[in-house]
């Protein structure tokens, strides 16, 4: 062993096994037991007994003095992987050998194909503060801390900011419509500007950003964290009538208005509901009151009743699920002189505007509650504060501004 290893070894202790780690965690996923692993990598087997399940070490003297440092099981711990352009720990201990044997710093930088500024910031950055020596692994943490950056987010430093948010939660507005009217409420203040990823991340961990907690009551889910997603179940045909094949092309535009998408939104035990309807091009929407039932009957007589009240320019079809509720859709056309036009079976997406705007219902009529106690009066409130929120998909105007501006034209 040459001057220069041993003056550094005796400086910064063992060098790290982070490559022998690595191995280990590669041959611990494949099922191989520590005895095996340790003897393959030639490592002591208490140092895998250590790195497999993490170990806590007792750090001071005296009997409830000093404090422990835990070391997590190698499997929770992540491998580290940057960027080629950031110096390795293999690169700074080359840098350590150069330093210690003297090399000059453009030697050094040649042997590692880096430029010599590169060399001389990293020595200057990473070097013990207050010997000023430069060990590599010691140097290896430092780079690491200083990757991180860590910050404060923007709303957690701005309580003009945070206000603004909660005022709009409160509501129920959604994060998106939040950040496109706060670049409308604070022209000119990118301070005031942000994605709506960043509300959902503020709102899940309030004790980071300052968001008041129990503010996710008030978004559509009004969960508290993040659920992967999943299929739902698939509900049965019960029976036939006209497809979405048979259905006039101008509908699938979104041009031409009256064209309406229709739906049951159910109660606790489906024992009472609220019929949902969704003007496809606005995106207007009409909560109708069913009086306490929702069959076949019931279903036909009010949502006929409501799309009735419309102009006839504005009730040209309406698209319904596969549900029984509308098994009498004949008679519904008969009474209104509106088409019936039915989904495919297990396709809700073939009417999105009206599964998204369920929603945003479900936020005023959760799931497990009992509907029959909502008034009709309610139902228009509701609706009324649906229709004045700015809507993404219709460039951020709301739906009943368009549509009310959609019922003072003649027919198309």
């Amino acid at each position: 062993m040459d001057d220069s290893s041993r003056s550094r070894k005796k400086g910064a202790g063992a060098l790290p096994m982070a490559e022998t780690r690595v191995e280990y965690a590669r041959l611990m996923s494949q099922g191989i037991t520590n005895a095996e692993a340790c003897l393959q990598l030639k490592i002591n087997r208490r140092t895998g007994m250590r790195w497999r399940f993490g170990r806590t070490v007792k750090q001071g003297h005296g009997h409830g003095h000093g404090r422990t440092k835990t070391y997590p099981p190698i499997s929770m711990i992540a491998p580290s992987i940057i960027s080629p352009r950031y110096l390795s720990e293999a690169e700074r201990i080359q840098i350590a050998d150069g330093v210690h044997a003297g090399t000059t710093l453009r030697q050094i930088a040649a042997g590692l194909g880096r430029s010599p500024s590169t060399i001389s910031r990293e020595i200057r950055r990473n070097s013990a503060p207050r010997s000023g020596r430069y060990a590599p692994h010691a140097a290896e943490i430092r780079a690491a801390v200083s990757r991180k950056r860590p910050r404060q987010s923007k709303i957690a430093g701005s309580a003009p900011l945070r206000t603004a948010i909660e005022t709009l939660l409160k509501e129920q507005w959604s994060p998106r419509q939040i950040c496109h009217q706060l670049r409308i409420d604070f022209p000119g203040q990118p301070e005031m500007h942000l994605v709506h990823e960043s509300i959902y991340q503020a709102l899940y961990s309030p004790h980071t950003s300052g968001i008041a907690r129990g503010m996710t009551a008030h978004l559509r889910t009004g969960r508290r964290g993040r659920l992967p997603r999943r299929t739902g179940s698939a509900r049965r045909s019960r029976f036939s009538g006209p497809l979405l094949d048979q259905r006039p092309a101008e509908v699938d535009d979104r041009l031409v208005p009256g064209h309406w998408e229709g739906d049951l939104v159910c109660g606790a035990f489906n024992r009472s509901a609220i019929a949902t309807l969704v003007e496809r091009t606005t995106g207007f929407l009409m909560l109708v009151h069913l009086n306490g039932k929702h069959d076949a009957v019931s279903v036909r007589t009010h949502v006929g009743n409501a799309m009735s009240a419309l102009p006839p320019h504005l009730r040209k079809s309406l698209t319904w699920d596969q549900g029984s509720e509308m098994a009498e859709y004949q008679q519904f056309q008969d009474d209104t002189t509106i088409p019936v036009y039915f989904c495919d079976a297990h396709s809700p997406w073939q009417r999105g505007s009206n599964e998204n705007t369920n929603g945003l219902i479900r936020q005023y009529f959760p799931k497990g509650t009992n509907l029959n106690l909502h008034s009709p009066e309610r139902l228009a409130e509701v609706a009324a504060k649906i229709n004045t929120r700015p809507r993404e998909s219709r460039s951020w105007e709301p739906s009943g501004r368009h549509f009310d501006r959609l019922k003072e034209i003649a027919r198309i």
